[in-house]
């Protein structure tokens, strides 16, 4: 049986594969991403928090809804329960919440966060380069009026099995960078992969999965995987590096080293690096 790498990745973050400061962050997060009406382009008055977050989705519209959508992957993935979800398993309260829910409540929080973070700086930022460094090649960006066409990135079943398709692609990367930000500051000794492979297991993720898991760990770094991945894709990027401080606390020069490094392989501008460390407060605006 294949992998289903949203469950997955919603075990990791329900079994702990998180840093002590994750749920600040996200929450940090969640605030800075309050007023998506103003975000997306609707309204003058901000909507602070989590509430207002998910406020501004739900009564936003479809214009809203469609231009969060494609930075996302999916209007699916802008599910209220699934970043409740998300939310909730960082604080220790996911309740009956589904893995799947979890992991696709992280996809898209981390969507909005890299839009947030390609766009800040205005259109010289998120134009051609969007924001990737000079030299890096364009990403193709979807029309908002393509996106509204099906809602799932094409037309019909097989559009909706296809964006499928990347999603659980998608997922797949955040997963890696998320396990290599683990390692960070050397690798996972074998307490503490048992004491992590434990709690996911609890979790009710598959021996295949957890198998998985154990062999990324304890294998070495997946940079050139992540960077071939997000070339040409900066909204990946900008998720990938979003996905890494969710699960490092960044008190260690081996950890900044890190990174910096990541950020280099993806050719991930310093502006949007910087954006995306405010977005999450480790940085003040």
């Amino acid at each position: 049986m294949a992998i289903n790498f949203m469950d997955l990745l919603g075990s990791a973050v329900q079994g702990g594969m998180t840093s002590p400061s994750s749920s600040s962050r996200m929450q940090n997060a969640a605030s800075s991403l309050g007023s998506l009406t103003s975000l997306f382009g609707g309204g003058d008055k901000p909507q602070e928090g989590l509430g207002g977050l998910l406020g501004s989705l739900m009564s936003g519209g479809a214009s809203v809804l469609n231009r969060a959508g494609s930075a996302v992957g999916g209007r699916d993935n802008l599910a209220a329960a699934g970043i409740g979800a998300l939310l909730g398993a960082l604080s220790g309260k996911s309740g009956s919440a589904s893995m799947g829910g979890i992991g696709g409540g992280l996809m898209g929080l981390l969507g909005m966060m890299a839009y947030k973070a390609l766009t800040k700086n205005g259109p010289a930022e998120a134009g051609t380069a969007s924001g990737i460094a000079e030299g890096a090649a364009p990403s193709p960006r979807m029309t908002e009026q393509q996106f509204a066409s099906d809602g799932q990135g094409g037309p019909g079943a097989a559009g909706s099995a296809e964006s499928a398709r990347l999603r659980e692609a998608d997922a797949e990367i955040i997963l890696t960078a998320m396990i290599d930000a683990a390692k960070a500051d050397g690798q996972v000794d074998t307490v503490e992969l048992n004491r992590l492979t434990g709690r996911i297991k609890a979790t009710g993720a598959g021996q295949e999965g957890l198998n998985y898991l154990i062999a990324q760990l304890q294998a070495p770094m997946s940079t050139e995987k992540i960077a071939a991945a997000t070339r040409g894709r900066p909204e990946l990027a900008a998720q990938v590096y979003s996905a890494s401080l969710m699960c490092i606390e960044v008190d260690t020069q081996a950890e900044r080293d890190y990174l910096n490094r990541l950020a280099e392989a993806m050719n991930l501008s310093p502006a949007v690096v910087r954006n995306i460390e405010q977005i999450v407060g480790m940085q003040k605006a």
